[in-house]
């Protein structure tokens, strides 16, 4: 068996997963970020994007919001606003929160409310795509 290390990925809502993990990619602020047992310890911010974590020689997806990472050589800890699997995502709501976004980016709006709308428009494209690419 490949060498594992302990993997939490906590969500404000729920804790998603628990449990040894044997590779994790993740988007992290400045691009892709591998993750093996061993890695050099790091904390880093994570945009919304894509999880995807190796658990028995098999690759899980999932969904993840803005959040934190904290990496030691034998456990990792995500701390996220959201995290969904592919097929619990529900595309129709995603799509109508992707069109308030876009219909609500063309008024005029505070730099701060700009900035708001502006990542609810991510975290709605973000589902998509996730949804898309791996829930048939």
């Amino acid at each position: 068996m490949a060498k594992t290390f302990h993997l939490e990925i906590i969500a404000t809502d729920r804790v998603f997963y628990q449990g040894e993990c044997e590779h994790l990619v993740i988007t992290a602020i400045d691009g892709l970020l591998g993750i093996m047992a061993g890695h050099e310890p790091l904390v880093t911010a994570l945009p919304d994007g894509e999880l995807k974590y190796m658990v028995d020689g098999k690759w899980h997806y999932a969904a993840i919001s803005e959040g934190f990472i904290q990496v030691m050589p034998d456990n990792s800890v995500i701390l996220a606003d959201t995290c969904e699997l592919p097929e619990e995502i529900d595309i129709k709501r995603a799509e109508e929160d992707r069109q308030r976004a876009q219909e609500k980016l063309r008024q005029k709006q505070s730099i701060q409310e700009y900035y708001q709308t502006q990542a609810a428009l991510n975290r709605a494209m973000n589902r998509l795509k996730i949804s898309q690419k791996h829930f048939k």
